[in-house]
């Protein structure tokens, strides 16, 4: 088109940036940009919005926000496109923050926007924010939405208040594949196994086709609830009933079940049965359950994989040091330090976070950054001689109180 010397306008421009973040090409999306600023077409809305959506698809949050910022004016198109990558990507701090300040602006929210900042309450456990998204979703979209309807029974359910997800999904007037696998995966993280598997039966009864994410869930709520004859007989389902080819996440709830159940050798050998290489989240599964159930070989063995596949992660290192802490191999702690050591491998610290009063406090370990730091640690301190007190004893055989000294 250029060779030929037709000018691009801005729908050009726009469809060009479309193909450029479905591929996630951003050298040629940066390219599409460089020209766009040359042609004088950066001030436009339309074109400013599917920058902002390249660079987001292409993983660049930081490129999408300096275009957002400069944009000389906004529509619902733009902020969604930012809240929705924030989310996606794991910056849900963000993603509230964003969906704050549109508001403040005036902007009304549509379903994708509302389905999108519920996800990230969801990942924050905000439910008193979650539930004045939801008031505002009933007085913002029309209607029931399903999209929005099955966002709200995952927030719910990812907060701990099922009865809430529940509600939420009976009231629904329709109900598609998600809302189902939302509301089956809420049971089983909340340790209702019996009640998800009740659930998916109803579904396929009503006649909805599962798809891979339900077998997700059908198997973790197994897991969950340690019924490992049950995950066995959906996994074979999945695949001989439903023609549902079995992905990595499915392999890695299969080994997590039978490792729970303590079938650490059954774990490996299926592992080792599989037809293709399996990746970290399967081995990580498999390490963790020998550290539930202290198995030192199988222990080695899953952890050796892993420091190949993941070798600047801390995780692997810090479960197979407890794993010899709680068998007294202290030579063996020994070593995997010095290695983690050699290697540069560094552990981030854990964080945590609370919701009180519409505020998210955040927390990492032995923080006292807090500005009630004093009243937080005398109620500790409190809570721990009332669980001394109530016969408590704590299990430290895996405590390795210097491993993240380096």
């Amino acid at each position: 088109m250029l060779e030929v010397s037709v000018k691009p306008n801005h729908f050009t421009f726009a469809s060009a940036l479309g193909a450029c973040a479905s591929l996630s090409a951003m050298e040629h999306g940066e390219q599409v940009h460089g020209l766009i600023i040359k042609r004088g077409y950066e001030s436009n809305l339309f074109v400013g919005n599917a920058l902002v959506d390249m660079y987001v698809k292409c993983g660049s949050m930081q490129c999408g926000f300096l275009v957002f910022d400069k944009m000389p004016k906004l529509d619902i198109v733009s902020w969604t496109s930012l809240i929705v990558g924030y989310s996606q990507r794991g910056n849900s701090h963000q993603a509230v923050k964003l969906f704050s300040q549109m508001q403040q602006m005036g902007i009304k929210p549509d379903y994708v926007t509302f389905s999108s900042i519920l996800s990230a309450c969801a990942n924050l456990a905000t439910p008193e924010q979650g539930r004045q998204i939801h008031a505002s979703a009933v007085k913002s979209v029309p209607g029931s939405n399903v999209v929005v309807g099955s966002a709200l029974v995952n927030m719910y359910a990812k907060c701990g208040n099922v009865k809430g997800a529940h509600r939420v999904f009976d009231s629904m007037p329709e109900q598609n594949v998600v809302s189902w696998n939302a509301m089956i995966a809420g049971y089983g993280q909340n340790g209702q196994g019996k009640e998800a598997l009740q659930l998916f039966e109803r579904m396929l009864e009503e006649g909805i086709k599962p798809n891979d994410a339900t077998f997700i869930g059908v198997i973790s709520a197994c897991c969950h609830a340690g019924l490992v004859e049950e995950g066995r007989v959906y996994f074979s389902s999945m695949i001989h009933d439903h023609a549902i080819a079995p992905r990595a996440d499915h392999y890695a709830c299969m080994v997590d079940l039978f490792g729970r159940a303590g079938h650490l050798e059954e774990a490996e050998d299926f592992i080792n049965k599989m037809p293709y290489e399996p990746d970290a989240s399967i081995w990580g599964a498999l390490l963790n359950a020998c550290r539930i159930h202290p198995n030192i070989e199988i222990g080695r063995r899953a952890a050796d994989q892993l420091f190949v596949l993941e070798p600047q992660s801390a995780g692997p290192y810090i479960l197979l040091s407890n794993i010899f802490a709680a068998a007294g191999s202290w030579d063996d702690v020994a070593k995997v330090r010095r290695m983690m050591k050699d290697r540069g491998v560094r552990k981030n610290p854990g964080c945590s976070w609370i919701e009180i009063n519409n505020r998210v406090h955040t927390f990492v370990a032995e923080d006292r950054s807090h500005p009630q730091t004093k009243e937080i640690y005398e109620m500790l301190e409190g809570l721990s001689k009332q669980l001394e007190s109530a016969g408590y004893v704590a299990d430290n055989r895996s405590f390795l109180n210097d491993i993240y000294e380096h």
